[in-house]
This record gives C-alpha cells, sequence and structure tokens, in this order.
C-alpha cells in the first residue's frame, strides 16, 4: 500500500491588486475564501470539490514568458468557459507552436498570470488518477 506523503493543498500565485483578482479567480473557479484576506494574502478555497487551494500573494515578481509553471483548467465546454474567462477579464494568448489538434486553449488573467483551459469531454482519465 502506497502511503502519501506529501499533498499539493495550495497553488500561489503573486498578484499586485489583491482584491481585483480575488474576484477574478473566485469567479473563474466558483472558489470562496477560506478565512478573511489579509493587506497581502488570500486561501481561495474550493466550494464543493477535493483539488487544490488557490493563494494569492501581493509580491513583485518579474514576468517571465514563457511561465516556467501555470494551471491546467479541466472544461466540459471549452468554448463556453472561454468565453466566459473573457468576459471576466482574462485574454486569449496567441502562440505559433501551438499544434492544430491542441484540446487546449492558453490564457492570462487580468494581470497575466498563464492558464490553459483544457477540453475534457471525459472525466474518467481524471478519477483514475484521483484514485492513484
Amino acid at each position: 500500500m502506497l502511503t502519501r506523503m506529501l499533498k499539493i493543498v495550495s497553488i500561489v500565485i503573486r498578484v499586485n491588486d489583491l482584491t481585483a483578482q480575488s474576484r477574478f479567480w473566485q469567479a473563474a473557479l466558483h472558489y470562496v475564501e477560506r478565512d478573511p484576506a489579509d493587506d497581502d494574502w488570500v486561501v481561495l478555497k474550493p466550494r464543493d470539490a477535493d483539488t487544490p487551494c488557490i493563494s494569492l500573494d501581493v509580491r513583485h515578481s518579474e514576468r517571465i514568458l514563457p511561465p516556467r509553471i501555470h494551471l491546467d483548467i479541466y472544461a466540459d465546454d471549452q468554448a463556453v468557459e472561454v468565453r466566459r474567462l473573457t468576459e471576466l477579464g482574462a485574454r486569449e494568448v496567441q502562440w505559433d507552436g501551438l499544434p492544430d489538434d491542441a484540446d487546449y486553449v492558453i490564457m492570462e488573467d487580468p494581470e497575466g498570470n498563464r492558464f490553459c483551459v483544457i477540453e475534457s469531454p471525459d472525466w474518467s482519465g481524471w478519477e483514475q488518477m484521483q484514485g492513484q
């Protein structure tokens, strides 16, 4: 039997405007504040899922492209979610290296933090990953 020694509980995103970024990510992921926000820190948690939290940290950070790390966000209906995220203030990122058959759309939040929206017509792979 495999004993889990480590677990990703929160992913930290550096931001400039904590209030605006908190509103964006709460609306984007349907998350809520775990505890009331501090002046420079907030942890957003899922309402009803066992997935990692998103923590927003007000710290200056140089933007590097392409980023060394980004979020992959799975969607039942990618086109609908891309439109919704765009309405919330996200932008689609154009990339010449995108394969013709890509199942993802590269986006960035209002401050330029990158993430991908992945088409996920079948969640069985996700459920299998969770069982490992």
